[in-house]
């Protein structure tokens, strides 16, 4: 059978090293279908030189030195995570591969990895836009990507003490959480992190964002659902005089009295779902809804 031309870059986590199995059978699908690969190089060394695997690629590449067609990413949803701070403006659609345990951004398994390739090339898929979270300071500028995927997280650093972060949207006070922290989730995280706090699930494409304080102070304080066009603003005052901020699980160090801004970035990320896949399936099956566990 003669396939159409396809480019693919593939990340994935260095650590699965007993995934070795898994990865040839993806390169040996791929490889069968004439697929140009281009692989991340920390990732390409890792398969060359840990797991004893030999990469035909087109090209290795670093940072954001790459263009594909598909982006596979081969781990969890951490994996995944990295990848699409990885293509950010590209806005190449992403396939997650779950090397792991839970993934709802990883939701092909290895066992699937050929009917997944087949959709990709019969073009029997969907694209979900996934809005991002972007973040700007008044301060210093941040060291890494400035969009989450998932969540960012406001938290305490080194320290016994809580933190108080005032928010206000849209540039009205809303209130100030005496906290262990905060966390701004968008639809795509709010399985994650935020879930763990008591926030709530919000369904992919509801183009809305969530704040979820971390074990806050008082036991009135509940969560909130907030349009996505909404600015918030938030300040934070602290014992230690600095804070952690994290954008998709990568921390930085901030300054007490840093603005933070926070908005939907202008861009999306395209998430790839085969026609057989159903958002209620995966959420019921990850939650384990319906199990009875006795």
């Amino acid at each position: 059978m003669v396939y159409r031309k396809m480019r693919f870059a593939l990340f994935g986590n260095i650590y699965q090293t007993k995934k070795s199995a898994s990865i040839q059978k993806v390169l040996a699908c791929l490889y069968e279908r004439g697929a140009e690969l281009y692989v991340d190089m920390e990732y390409y060394y890792f398969l060359k030189d840990n797991q004893r695997i030999n990469v035909n690629a087109a090209k290795v590449f670093t940072g954001d030195d790459f263009d594909a067609d598909i982006v596979i990413s081969m781990g969890g949803d951490g994996t995944f995570l990295k990848a699409a701070s990885r293509v950010r403006e590209k806005m190449i659609p992403i396939v997650g591969v779950n090397m792991g345990r839970l993934g709802f951004l990883a939701d092909v398994s290895p066992s699937d990895i050929e009917k997944c390739v087949d959709a990709l090339y019969e073009e029997d898929f969907s694209i979900e836009n996934r809005a991002l979270i972007q973040v700007t300071t008044d301060g210093e500028s941040l060291e890494g990507y400035n969009c989450a995927l998932n969540d960012v997280a406001i938290l305490k650093r080194d320290t016994a003490s809580m933190i108080s972060i005032r928010a206000s949207v849209n540039g009205e006070y809303l209130t100030t959480y005496q906290a262990d922290g905060l966390v701004i989730s968008s639809p795509t995280g709010s399985t994650a992190y935020s879930l763990s706090n008591g926030g709530p699930i919000i369904v992919p494409g509801t183009k809305v964002f969530s704040m979820t304080a971390v074990a806050p102070h008082s036991m009135n304080v509940r969560p909130i659902v907030l349009s996505d066009s909404s600015e918030i603003s938030l300040t934070v005052e602290s014992r230690s005089h600095n804070f952690l901020i994290a954008i998709d699980g990568r921390s930085e160090k901030c300054k007490e009295g840093t603005k933070i801004t926070l908005r939907r970035a202008p861009y999306d990320v395209k998430v790839v779902k085969r026609s057989d896949q159903r958002y209620f399936t995966t959420l019921r099956e990850k939650m384990m809804w319906g199990v009875d566990l006795r």
